[in-house]
């Protein structure tokens, strides 16, 4: 298969990293690799991203800015760990509730006992489903969050409309995404990082190399920032923009639905 990109027509459906494969198997195949994962996630992003993932995590929070009152209701999907909805409810002083979905219950386990570790558990709903089938009504919450794991769902335009359907009037739309690296240099070393060294590291750290020449390999896969911004506003989604982190190797994208 290509390793070239894919585009906003689409492409990931059946992109497994550089492997193309049959319509409807790469969720399974997905699914392995954060079951595989799950317990060592937030280990697995510090290699990915070595360390910086923290940082531009802080950045996305800081841009969304949320509510500190009641009623602040936000749908961090992909999200099982907690990672971005701890933050969220904390940067709001506690007044946010958020709803954290994923597909993979694996996932949800680690999220929901660090929840109660943190005390935080009054404040967040843990949601067992899949990103392109919701299972909420239309106009639900003030914002929609995704941190890392819109390039792991087969069809994204379809994810991207459901985040159009469940947002309310006003409300926004932010994707925390490894991006192309637009600083040439950079792109040498972070290439050379990514295909040589993640998966050694991961096989180490977690006895699997597997689930990290996948996750390195998708992030090539996925569509660069002016495509995927083209995907945000297909979808429906109005003041479209992203911000590159680290000379690109991280972009968060924005959208309103107005």
């Amino acid at each position: 298969m290509s390793e070239s990109r894919t585009s906003a027509e689409g492409g990931m459906e059946t992109s497994y990293g550089f492997r193309e494969v049959a319509d409807g198997e790469k969720q399974g195949l997905v699914n392995e690799v954060f079951h595989k994962v799950a317990k060592r996630y937030d280990i697995m992003n510090d290699v990915m991203s070595v360390g910086m993932h923290r940082v531009w995590k802080d950045a996305m929070i800081a841009a969304l800015n949320p509510r500190k009152e009641p009623g602040y209701k936000v749908l961090d999907v992909a999200g099982g760990t907690g990672d971005i909805a701890f933050r969220i409810v904390e940067a709001s002083n506690r007044q946010a509730h958020a709803t954290v979905l994923d597909i993979n219950g694996s996932m949800l386990a680690v999220g929901a006992e660090r929840a109660a570790k943190k005390k935080l558990s009054d404040n967040l709903t843990f949601v067992e489903a899949n990103a392109e089938d919701l299972p909420f009504e239309p106009n639900s919450f003030d914002a929609y969050t995704i941190a890392f794991g819109i390039r792991n769902v087969p069809r994204i335009d379809v994810a991207l409309s459901e985040a159009y359907r469940v947002l309310k009037r006003g409300g926004r739309l932010l994707v925390l995404e490894f991006s192309e690296v637009d600083m040439p240099l950079l792109d040498r070393i972070y290439d050379s990082w990514s295909f040589n060294a993640i998966p050694k590291f991961g096989k180490a750290i977690t006895g699997e190399a597997e689930p990290y020449q996948y996750l390195v390999e998708s992030i090539r896969k996925f569509p660069n920032q002016e495509n995927f911004a083209e995907m945000i506003r297909k979808a429906g989604f109005s003041r479209v923009s992203f911000t590159n982190y680290t000379g690109g190797i991280a972009a968060l994208h924005s959208g309103w639905k107005l």
